[in-house]
């Protein structure tokens, strides 16, 4: 059984750092492209950040850019994801996800499997 489980979201004032994890069990992650993506209240779901199997790529949404960092420990079946610099509109529910290879597409419909979500609150 695939489980994505996220956690190490909360609430932070604007300037402050989280680091989000993501740990994954129920299928072969080192074969797994995987993402994080967020979702605001009344807006889409968007990408963040992606990672190839063993980290080799990544990729990134222009807003966050030089702020988060993507990266995965494939002994622990783990993603993380370092925010620093938060703004109030990174305000989001923050999903991960997995997609088996090939690494070639950071889009939603793209994603196979998917955590619950965890929550990042910036306040100004």
């Amino acid at each position: 059984q695939v489980e994505l489980v996220e956690s190490g979201g909360g609430s932070v004032q604007a300037g402050g750092s989280l680091r989000l994890s993501c740990a994954a069990s129920g299928f072969n992650y080192n074969t797994y492209c995987m993402g994080w993506f967020r979702q605001a209240p009344g807006k889409e779901r968007e990408g963040v950040a992606g990672i190839s199997t063993f980290g080799t790529y990544t990729y990134y949404e222009d807003s966050v850019k030089g702020r988060f960092t993507i990266s995965r420990d494939n002994a622990k079946n783990t993603l993380y994801l370092q925010m620093n610099s938060l703004k109030s509109e990174d305000t989001a529910m923050y999903y991960c996800a997995a997609h088996p290879v090939p690494c070639v597409s950071t889009g939603v419909t793209t994603f196979d499997y998917w955590g619950q979500g965890t929550q990042v609150t910036v306040s100004s």
